[in-house]
């Protein structure tokens, strides 16, 4: 199914809530939960030092540093399956890509704050494509002050893709909030290109 627009205003989101079959999405969680050079990290948040509520992996292209809330990454050299999946999404998504930040949510517990992908290495209009394996979650838009729309829940379940490009970063801020109920782990995966 190719990517679908969602009716965000200043933004230019698209899903594709079947990119990869269920048995390949986990397939896919299975092997890169167990192959990924996984960590916890400190980052700076509202002043403070705080551990990251989930584990992290950054794999790229040697140049593609990145840096956030305080942490500095430098890439792992890519993993076979994440080279295969970065050709896929690029053709899906008709952009390029030099690195992934991946995301391990090991439970509901785990969780991502309000934010917005706006790094001056990702540039003025960045195009992020995420893919998600592992439990289904409710990722959240929530529009920046001064843009006339309402808030959105958007059910993510294994194998889609989210793309958000243009204005998206500018306009809006995306969390993926902790939930009570039980749920599996999640892995995450944004493939962005780092300049």
């Amino acid at each position: 199914m190719p990517l679908q627009p969602l009716l965000l205003p200043g933004a230019d989101v698209l899903l594709d809530p079947e990119f990869l079959a269920p048995a390949e999405a986990a397939a896919l969680l299975a092997e890169l939960t167990a192959v990924v050079t996984w960590q916890q990290q400190p980052i700076r948040l509202f002043g403070k030092q705080v551990m990251q509520p989930r584990l992290t992996a950054w794999y790229g292209d040697p140049a593609a540093t990145y840096a956030y809330s305080g942490l500095r990454l430098e890439p792992l050299p890519w993993l076979p399956a994440l080279q295969q999946l970065r050709t896929r999404v690029e053709t899906a998504a008709g952009a390029r890509f030099n690195s992934v930040l991946l995301n391990l949510y090991r439970s509901g517990q785990d969780s991502m704050g309000y934010h917005a992908d706006n790094e001056p290495e990702l540039g003025p209009t960045p195009v992020i494509a995420s893919l998600t394996l592992g439990a289904t979650r409710t990722f959240r838009f929530r529009p920046r002050p001064g843009v006339p729309a309402q808030p959105l829940g958007l059910v993510l379940p294994a194998g889609s893709l989210l793309l958000m490009r243009g204005t998206t970063q500018r306009n809006w801020l995306h969390a993926l909030p902790k939930t009570a109920r039980p749920v599996g782990a999640r892995i995450n995966l944004t493939f962005r290109l780092v300049g």
